[in-house]
């Protein structure tokens, strides 16, 4: 039954899809997100900010509360994300060093190349002007 709807309704759906200019499969923009974006504020309030990592309460006597499980989960990933940077900075700076060594390497052969090439035999001066 629901087969023979669709059937009935696709071409109408298709012919709205293409009149309507407004019709979009994209996600929606959060509200407020450029306004947040060039005050420096990221564009969800619930990525990070007081609001999210800081407790939500404390004992009276001043003890800190217990972190809560995302806020746990937060902070791992935010120290498995520091580790990878740590890790891609490494690996630019042994390859950077690697690009390098082998430069000086190429130099140095051409230097040898140009020392060792065959040198012309007499006086190239003499011969020029006969």
């Amino acid at each position: 039954m629901a087969a023979r709807a669709i059937q009935r309704l696709g071409p109408q759906l298709a012919k709205a899809a293409l009149a309507s200019r407004t019709f979009h499969c994209s996600h929606v923009d959060q509200g407020g997100g450029k306004w947040r974006v060039k005050q420096g504020f990221p564009v969800n309030p619930s990525m990070y900010g007081p609001l999210t990592d800081l407790p939500d309460w404390s004992f009276a006597d001043g003890r800190p509360a217990p972190p809560m499980k995302r806020q746990l989960q937060r902070k791992e990933k935010n120290k498995e994300f520091a580790r990878r940077v740590v890790q891609l900075s490494a690996e630019i700076d042994h390859g950077m060093e690697k690009w390098k060594a082998k430069q000086r390497q190429q130099e140095e052969m051409e230097k040898e190349k140009q020392v060792n090439r065959l040198q012309p035999k007499g006086n190239i001066c003499s011969r020029a002007s006969k």
